[in-house]
């Protein structure tokens, strides 16, 4: 197994989950490719995207569905930080890797590097008890997990962030 999915699958029994990683013959880096490797809908995919408010890491999990508003995103960070954050990004792909541990493509939920505040869109959580997949250390591994364990997984803050 690979260190990423040990560090991803200790994250899930850490947090009481019983779901376990599973590893896919073909890439699931893209929403897409996840969800055509299982044969589900791209809002059944948790996208972990990593950005930067005044240089600080957000966790932001939007559906594979979905798009980050940014207009959103700041009057969320607003509420969420307290204040309004003056510059806000996206992190590219060596931010993402220094800070998550994981590469683009594979970057998970939990079991980063540092504990990442984390906003989860209410999209996401729309679903009830429906299974979600999300990405677990590598570009071909994913984990399923309903809405309440994805919030009971990464402390996340429910808010409107995608368009």
């Amino acid at each position: 197994m690979h260190p990423n999915v040990r560090r991803v699958q200790a994250a899930l029994e850490a947090a009481g989950l019983k779901s376990e990683v599973r590893e896919m013959p073909q890439s699931t880096a893209t929403a897409r490719e996840a969800a055509e490797a299982l044969g589900t809908t791209l809002d059944r995919i948790v996208k972990s995207l990593l950005w930067l408010a005044d240089g600080e890491p957000v966790l932001v999990l939007v559906s594979g569905a979905r798009r980050v508003d940014e207009a959103k995103l700041a009057r969320a960070l607003s509420g969420f930080l307290g204040r309004e954050p003056g510059e806000l990004r996206r992190a590219d792909a060596a931010t993402v890797k220094e800070t998550t541990g994981f590469p683009v493509g594979g970057v998970p939920p939990a079991g980063h590097l540092r504990p990442l505040p984390t906003l989860v869109d209410r999209n996401l959580l729309d679903g009830g008890e429906a299974v979600l997949w999300a990405a677990a250390g590598t570009p071909r591994t994913l984990f399923p997990v309903t809405a309440a364990e994805l919030l009971r997984l990464t402390g996340g803050e429910p808010v409107d962030v995608a368009e």
